[in-house]
């Protein structure tokens, strides 16, 4: 072939790549896995599996790493990962499911499956339809309520979920904008088993796992052994992978399943996204017309990042039914993301080329997600363009730095045990109508703060610049909590708290809580 031949055809895919009418991957297996090992490279992750869709298509897998770093077991196409708020889409699917079989309606109110069901307001409660706990519009704090679901283990159930949702004060009005929230996903799993006759474990098997063959995916209990081989979540420090929260020999059922429970391998995630870009006859008929297009209609605006307006062109962002709505360099992109302590994900459509990919992650792997679906992406949208892990990881360093949207962490590595004598008017059992009961009490030179039904949060409290801090025991809660004693007299005294680290993970809602005095230490 000629080389005017050569860059004729060269000029051709990239104008159907830029016009959206071709499926154009450019880049090859070779080139991937250079970018694969580039960001395996530079977060330092212990593991990965990725995965592309081109037309329908599988065109590329690849697994890096092992399942424990340092063990020799090999992350496979089978092993399995947290895939967190991912799985958020399926519990959206399982409600679709029971749309179609007329067992419940989007525009229930949500009382009507639930009759204990409360929010703050009477209204709001009354209002709240069975699409709003979907689409984060309640008027919570962004995470509200989510220190009932993490850290795990803990001991709070799905009733005091529902029960707690009554105390969290709203931020702002019902549907009048957007801020995530986990809590009420475990509602919308409630409702799917009241209205489906059976758990939500159960109906996530019934009408998502068997008929679409995902049949490496769990969900609620089970032996860790039978599972095969399950990837552990890790945390980068000190130049190591540390494995964080691993997992007993029994994984138990979780409180929080359908908002972020669900674990799948790569071939399975991939065949779930197949069944969204390119369905099979038994697949189309899973899912009515009306109710795959319910799932990806915009029901809730999204801000938009300068971020994603430099990087992508991106004009519009919406939140539908467990989905992200976006449009990148003119193209129309369905994804979402998860995240958990040590497990990042990220599944990404580009449904008008009926392509795509998956990525897991058990490691550090926040901004290693940002970088390779980035680089993915673009190879689909900007073929004719350079797009590497280099690229893009630099960019992000420089970002903060940029766009001046970073608050800088209080520098509080200078602190000392706070004694039980400058706390002796504080000492005592306190409780928050949600959260529960907490101990403030002295243990002794030191005085220990400790959750009644979160055990994972107990730590020292520590005088740091003139304040008080929660110093947790574990490792794995890696969000430090301000301690504020407030008020006079015994009617008036409560204990609030707030993230040191305002860039923490919003799931730490520490600003929620607000303590009042329920006894003593003894």
């Amino acid at each position: 072939m000629s080389t005017r031949l050569i860059r004729g055809v060269q000029v051709v895919l990239a104008l159907a790549a830029a016009l959206g009418g071709g499926n154009v991957f450019a880049t090859t297996p070779v080139e991937l896995d250079r970018e694969v090992d580039a960001l395996v490279e530079r977060y330092h992750l212990p593991g990965l599996a990725v995965g592309v869709i081109e037309d329908g298509e599988i065109v590329y897998t690849r697994t890096v790493g092992e399942t424990v770093e340092g063990t020799g077991d090999p992350i496979a196409p089978a092993t399995l990962f947290k895939i967190a708020s991912n799985t958020k889409a399926m519990t959206a699917s399982v409600l679709a499911r029971l749309v179609d079989a007329g067992e419940l309606q989007w525009e229930d109110p949500v009382v009507k499956h639930l009759p204990g069901f409360r929010m703050h307001d009477p209204w709001v409660t009354r209002e709240m339809q069975v699409r709003d706990l979907l689409i984060h519009n309640s008027g919570l704090r962004e995470g509200a309520g989510d220190l009932m679901l993490w850290p795990e283990p803990n001991d709070y159930d799905r009733g005091d979920i529902i029960a707690g949702l009554a105390h969290l004060k709203p931020q702002r009005s019902f549907r009048s904008g957007y801020a995530y929230d986990n809590l009420l996903y475990v509602v919308a799993g409630e409702v799917a088993a009241a209205a489906g006759g059976a758990s939500y474990e159960a109906l996530v098997r019934r009408e998502v796992f068997e008929p679409l063959g995902l049949t490496g995916c769990r969900v609620g209990a089970f032996d860790l052994e039978s599972a095969g081989s399950v990837a552990q979540p890790h945390s980068h420090r000190d130049g190591a992978n540390v494995v964080v929260n691993r997992d007993d020999s029994r994984v138990p059922a979780i409180t929080s399943a359908a908002a972020g429970g669900i674990r799948c391998g790569l071939a399975d995630m991939l065949k779930w996204a197949q069944t969204w870009l390119a369905p099979d006859p038994s697949q189309k008929a899973w899912l009515s017309d009306t109710q795959r297009a319910a799932l990806w209609a915009s029901h809730t605006p999204l801000p938009i990042s300068q971020r994603d307006r430099d990087w992508n062109g991106t004009r519009f962002r919406a939140y539908g039914y467990g989905w992200r709505l976006a449009d990148i360099d003119g193209e129309w992109s369905v994804s979402h993301t998860g995240t958990l302590s040590g497990m990042y994900s990220v599944l990404h459509l580009l449904p008008d080329r009926r392509s795509g990919f998956v990525v897991l992650i058990n490691g550090s792997g926040d901004r290693a997600r940002t970088v390779i679906n980035q680089v993915l992406v673009k190879h689909f949208t900007r073929p004719d363009e350079s797009h590497t892990v280099e690229r893009y990881a630099n960019l992000l360093e420089r970002q903060p730095v940029q766009d001046g949207t970073n608050v800088s962490k209080p520098d509080v590595s200078v602190r000392r045990p706070a004694t039980g004598e400058e706390l002796r008017h504080w000492l005592g059992t306190w409780r928050d109508p949600w959260f529960g009961e907490i101990r403030l009490c002295s243990e002794g030179d030191t005085v220990r703060f400790a959750a009644a039904k979160s055990p994972m949060l107990a730590g020292v409290v520590m005088e740091s610049a003139g304040r008080y801090l929660v110093d947790w025991d574990r490792d794995s809660v890696d969000a430090e909590a301000w301690l504020f004693p407030r008020g006079d007299g015994e009617q008036g005294r409560r204990l609030e708290m707030a993230k040191v680290d305002p860039e923490a993970d919003f799931s730490y809602d520490y600003e929620d809580l607000s303590f009042v005095p329920a006894g003593g230490c003894d």
